[in-house]
Order: structure tokens, then sequence, then C-alpha cells
């Protein structure tokens, strides 16, 4: 496609919690992400899509600090985060999801959920010996906090199970779940609904809209045409490492430039 056809998303938004400003990454000879600058509303369910080896994975990586940028920054509520590991941009505000979720091999779910919460009083040896009280108090507060958000995403009844005897749907949901538990600004879903059936992802869909309805932001990337246009907008779309076009559904459905990168495709 001619670059003239790129049109590039949408900036200067009114109230920005997610912001990446110019983001490039090579892989020796391939440019994956070619000068990327998006801005995400805060309160939006945004959507990002595009054909295979368009870039959202390594645009994700970016953003949430798997992978080192080459050159550009990404802030989050106007904070610079770019040097920042994704620990530490997590404590920003900023959290993710992944496509496969990582089972944790000898964790109950319950067990699961609390590697979620941020930094504990009880990890400090300071605080174990002078402030008992208080680390007790918390532990309370975190595990109260692990069983009203598995029964909000209604697997409740699963919270004693082995992680490692969940189907993979039932990990999407812990993974979900375990993301709340930091109280993200924002929260970055890869996937949500691949390789899960459609009552599930019915569900995943349900629960995306009620959060959001409660002020939760999203960036989602999902291959699943009919989930992400009934649910985000705008919608973001990449093509060969650069941003094409942003705009609604119905917009982007209706573009031939978005037409023509699903048809003619980006290359694997």
């Amino acid at each position: 496609m001619n670059d003239d056809a790129y049109e590039g998303a949408r900036l200067g938004k009114s109230d920005v919690v997610l912001k990446t400003t110019d983001l490039e990454k090579a892989f020796g000879g391939l440019v994956a992400t070619d000068g990327v600058s998006i801005e995400v509303d805060r309160g939006t369910i945004t959507g990002m899509i595009g054909p295979n080896g368009a870039g959202k994975s390594t645009l994700f990586n970016l953003i949430s600090g798997f992978y080192e940028n080459d050159a550009g920054h990404v802030t989050v509520n106007g904070e610079d985060v770019t040097d920042l590991e994704p620990h530490e941009r997590a404590r920003k505000g900023l959290v993710r999801t992944f496509q496969t979720p990582r089972r944790l091999e000898g964790m109950s779910v319950r067990e699961a959920m609390l590697v979620g919460p941020g930094p504990q009083k009880g990890e400090s040896i300071f605080s174990l010996f002078f402030s008992g009280s208080d680390v007790t108090e918390e532990e309370r507060g975190n595990i109260e906090q692990t069983r009203e958000l598995l029964e909000r995403f209604e697997i409740g009844h699963l919270i004693d199970q082995p992680s490692t005897d969940l189907s993979g749907g039932q990990m999407k949901l812990v993974e979900l779940a375990r993301a709340f538990t930091t109280n993200p600004d924002i929260l970055l879903l890869d996937e949500p609904v691949a390789g899960v059936n459609p009552t599930l992802a019915n569900d995943i869909k349900r629960f995306i809209r009620e959060l959001n309805e409660e002020g939760q932001t999203f960036l989602i990337i999902e291959h699943d045409m009919p989930f992400i246009m009934d649910l985000a907008d705008p919608i973001i779309v990449l093509d060969q490492g650069k941003v094409l076009m942003e705009g609604s559904p119905d917009e982007v459905r209706s573009d031939d430039r978005v037409i023509e990168a699903y048809l003619g495709g980006a290359g694997p």
C-alpha cells in the first residue's frame, strides 16, 4: 500500500490515559513498529486490529515494557514510562494480559490471584517484625478482594482448584480477574477470546462492558471481528507496522484501505 494511504491515529484527545509517540522497533532488517503514535482516551474501549504481521503484538510488548523500543516514547497519565520495567509500568497503572495465560505450577487459583497485587507489607522484613498487625490486615484484605473478584467473574467456585487444572477459558478469566487486583488505569487485553467457546466469549464481552461502564479503560487486540466491532469504539487499524487509520466500527468496516490490507495481507 502507498505510504500516502496511512492516515495515522486520531491525536489531540481530551483525557488521554495512554499515549505512544513515534514508537519504533526493528528485528534485524524487519521493521515491526514504524513510528506509531496513538492515544487512548480515558473511559473508552479502544480496539486494535490488523492482518497477521501488522505489528499488533510487537506494539503491545513495547507499550507494556516487554520489548525495548528503538525510538519513541510511552506515557501513562502524562508520565513518561518508556524506561520502566513491566512491573514498574504496572505500578503506574498500565497492566496487560496475554493471549495464552501462564499457568502457575503448584498454586491454587487463590494463590495465583494473590500474585497480582503490587508491593505488600508482608514482603518487607521490617514490616513483619514491627508491623505484624498491618501485614495481617493487608493479607485479609487481599484475600477478600480475591474472593470478590472471582465471584464477579463467575468463577468463585474455582478458588481452591489447582490453577493447572483449569481450562484455557477459565485461565483467561483468572488472568482478567488478577489484573484488577492492581486497580489499573488502563488494561491491555491481548486476544481475550482467542480459543474460547462462544458462550464464554459473550461472558467476557459482558464483563468488559460492565467494567467499562464503571470507568475502566481498555485497549484490546482481537482477531474476532464480530466481537471487537460490537464492543470497541474507536478502533485503530495497524498494517505493516504503521497506523493505517482510526475510526468507529462503521468507518473501519467501510474503509477501502482496511479491506485492501486484509485482502492483500501484511505477510506472516
